[in-house]
Parts: structure tokens; sequence; C-alpha cells
């Protein structure tokens, strides 16, 4: 089995500073063999921020992977953002904006798809998906971590990534399995499976930390593959209690090229924020 953590949008700067010890110990207690953080690790891209977001991940006890988000370049330093505008992120987090790692039978392929002339929508950049999948390992359940939705579900009113559908069409059919992302402060997971794309699972992180009351709730996911099967434990901390609840699981079984959920039930209720402004959203 190999264990994947997944969070994203911690936000610090706008952060829930009464959750940061509980979100590590629940983290380190899952004791996996990759963490992976997509995008939005601070909330205004501030080197103060960045330092915090650092020293997060320096308790984490297992080897993190991360890609920045667009609240990681500066939004009033007009001048810096246009000129410089992953510098911080790179001098406190890492230099390599699109990592890949390995862990277990699982390969994690990295990809910046921010973009610091918009304020909000994301670029999947020329040549990128032609670089992803030649990364992409036959013998590995591969994976896409980025800050950037590749769909949305059709109640969401953001715009996609520029090249976001073709990079799930032709990631799809050279081998990619499952797309990690954040972005809009929304868990979904499975949701996605009957619109179009059934061989890619595409799991959409909540928040983890960020402490704007619109998002009622953060969270994050534990993955844990076995050959074809994976079960995605889901971890939320609502707004108005102290610490996680017992996490809530789901099952899926890949087979024939296609992903199937294993859970019957009803769907999870979308709350409030993915539709704010852009200096307020995610």
């Amino acid at each position: 089995m190999t264990r994947i953590v997944h969070l994203s949008d911690l936000h610090f700067g706008l952060h829930r500073g009464d959750l940061v010890g509980a979100l590590l110990d629940r983290i380190n207690h899952a004791r996996a063999d990759l963490v992976v953080v997509t995008g939005d690790l601070t909330h205004r891209g501030r080197p103060g921020q960045f330092r915090q977001a650092a020293g997060f991940l320096a308790r984490i006890n297992a080897p993190v992977m991360a890609v920045p988000g667009n609240h990681d370049v500066p939004l009033y330093n007009i001048p810096l953002r246009f000129a410089w505008p992953f510098a911080g992120f790179s001098e406190a987090i890492g230099a390599d904006l699109a990592p890949t790692r390995a862990a277990g039978t699982v390969r994690v392929l990295g990809l910046n798809s921010t973009d610091p002339f918009s304020w909000q929508r994301g670029v999947i950049r020329r040549g990128e998906i032609d670089r992803l999948i030649g990364g992409i390992d036959p013998l590995a359940t591969n994976i896409l971590a980025l800050h950037h939705p590749l769909q949305q579900l059709p109640a969401i009113d953001k715009e996609l990534a520029t090249r976001a559908p073709e990079a799930l069409r032709r990631l799809g059919a050279a081998g990619l399995h499952v797309v990690l992302s954040g972005h809009l402060h929304l868990w979904d997971c499975g949701g996605l499976l009957a619109c179009g794309h059934p061989g890619v699972l595409q799991i959409q992180a909540g928040t983890a930390l960020c402490s704007r009351l619109g998002d009622r709730q953060n969270e994050f996911a534990v993955l844990d593959f076995a050959g074809t099967g994976l079960t995605v434990e889901r971890h939320v901390a609502p707004m108005a209690q102290e610490g996680f609840q017992p996490p809530e699981r789901l099952h899926f079984r890949r087979g024939g090229g296609v992903w199937q959920a294993l859970d019957q039930g009803p769907p999870v209720p979308m709350l409030p924020g993915a539709t704010d402004t852009a200096f307020r959203t995610a």
C-alpha cells in the first residue's frame, strides 16, 4: 500500500491558527509516504507568510512536494508580481515549481498552473502537456498535482485554466489516473467521473487552514493506493468546532481503464466558497 496525504490552500496570513497543531498531528499520525500540497500556501505571497508556510512544512515527518497557487504570487506589489512572481515561493518552499516524486507504486507529477498575469485563472503552458506525458510511468499509478482543476462541476462559475480540457483529454489517454487540485475551496471526489473522463479520478481539496468564514470548514485527505483499489479518507474540521471530526471514507476501484465508486450514498452538499470576488476568493 502507498499512502499519500493531499492538502491544499493553507493561506498562511489568513489561516486558522488554532487548527495548525491539530492538522500537523493528523498529518504526522497518517505516516504517509508522501505529502502533496497543491498551492496557495500563503494568502498574499508575502515574505512573512512564506516563512510561516515553510515552518509548517518543516514540521511534517514525511517527504513533501508542493506546487504554487495563484495566492503565492504578490498581489499588490505589481512590479514583483510580473518580473519575479515566484521568487518568494522558490526561496521559501522550493526552486522546482513542477516537481516529480515517486512513492511506492505511485508517481506524482507536479504542474505549476499559476498565471501571474491573471488574478485567479490558471494556465497550462505550451509544452507542459507533452512534458507530463513523457513523465507517465506505465507501471505506476500516475497522479497529476496542480492548483487549478482541469474540470469543474456545472455549478462552479470560475473559468477553467487555459488548455485545461486539452490537458485532461491528452493526459487521460496517455495513462494518467488521478488529478489532485485545490483552488475552489470546495471538496469533490468522484463527482466528475460521469462528466466525460471516467478513467481519471479528480480529487479537488477544500481548504486546509483558511479562516474565511464563507468556507465553513477546513479539511484534507489521506489516499491509500493498493493495487487497483483506492481508499480516500476525508478529514473535516468545521469552523464552529475545535479540531477534526472522525474521517469519512470513500472507496474506488480501477478496472478496464475506468474508475468505479464502490460507495453508494447521497451526494456531499456544495458549500459556499467558489463564487466570491477576485480579491477574496481562493
